[in-house]
């Protein structure tokens, strides 16, 4: 008996032993991270980030915005188009040509004869913007509308010649597309599209925070007047160092993070975050917009 109680004692120790050893191995496999960040103004020194808080993430942003996006589908173009009061023609067009956007000079410069003679929104403006070129040499309509009753083979014939001739005059003479955008403003959606682009891009966000914060959270550290943080006691593993959504703004530059980080069993991970590392506000929000 006494031997026996000897023995279990004796395991009782030993079991000791070995947990406090695992402990020790644990605590000695873990590893961390010291930071310093730091924004370059243009033209300027590199600022500090101070007080600002830093988040440690087992995902990517980049990769977690794909997974909100999910969740938040992007916007439907063809949709869209589809729901608006114009001709099925101009329909095409903007589903064709991926574009809303009905105004400005990179507009009115893509466009084409064919696309202003197939689209009747554009024949339209086309037409009443270049009322005025008649006798410098605007093609002049020869058919009559008595003759689309009365010949209708012979109004035919010369309509037809007189849209070739218009198509022709608007390759030769392309400055004459110039202006028509501003009477084509009343049907122009760009600035509905552009709405329904912002909300989703909010949307987008949040959901992509909240994600973030939810399911790959390991840490967060704010950093001192210095601009120094850190994250201890971390398992071996794979990282991203990013701030969720907050921006670091010196001057006329506005960054933000989402910088992997390896970390070691017992070692020190050492991160300079400067504007070369960092994601410019700028590329986040056009990776956003669709």
């Amino acid at each position: 008996m006494k031997i026996n109680s000897y023995v279990r004692g004796l395991a009782f120790v030993s079991a000791l032993f070995l947990l406090a050893s695992a402990g020790h191995l644990a605590a000695q496999s873990k590893g961390r991270i010291e930071f310093d960040a730091r924004v370059s103004p243009t033209g300027g020194r590199p600022e500090p980030v101070r007080q600002m808080t830093f988040y440690l993430l087992s995902k990517s942003m980049d990769d977690v915005r794909a997974e909100a996006l999910q969740l938040e589908p992007a916007p439907d173009l063809d949709k869209f188009a589809d729901g608006l009061t114009v001709t099925p023609e101009l329909k095409t067009w903007m589903k064709k040509r991926r574009l809303l956007d009905l105004a400005g000079s990179d507009f009115t410069k893509s466009l084409t004869a064919d696309e202003i003679m197939d689209v009747p929104e554009f024949f339209k403006a086309y037409m009443s913007r270049n009322a005025g070129f008649q006798g410098v040499g605007f093609p002049k309509p020869k058919f009559k509308e008595k003759d689309r009753d009365a010949n209708p083979e012979k109004y035919k014939l010369e309509k037809d010649e007189y849209s070739a001739a218009i198509r022709k005059f608007i390759g030769a003479v392309p400055e004459s597309i110039k202006g028509i955008d501003v009477d084509l403003t009343e049907i122009n959606p760009s600035a509905k599209w552009q709405r329904i682009l912002s909300g989703h891009k909010q949307r987008l966000e949040s959901r992509t925070v909240e994600l973030a914060q939810q399911r790959y959270l390991v840490g967060r550290a704010d950093t001192d007047l210095e601009g120094h943080g850190s994250f201890t006691g971390l398992a071996p593993g794979a990282y991203w160092i990013s701030m969720m959504g907050i921006e670091a703004i010196s001057g006329d530059v506005r960054l933000r993070w989402d910088l992997p980080v390896s970390v070691r069993p017992g070692e020190t991970a050492r991160v300079e975050l400067t504007n070369l590392n960092a994601v410019r506000a700028s590329d986040t929000a056009q990776n956003s917009t669709h």
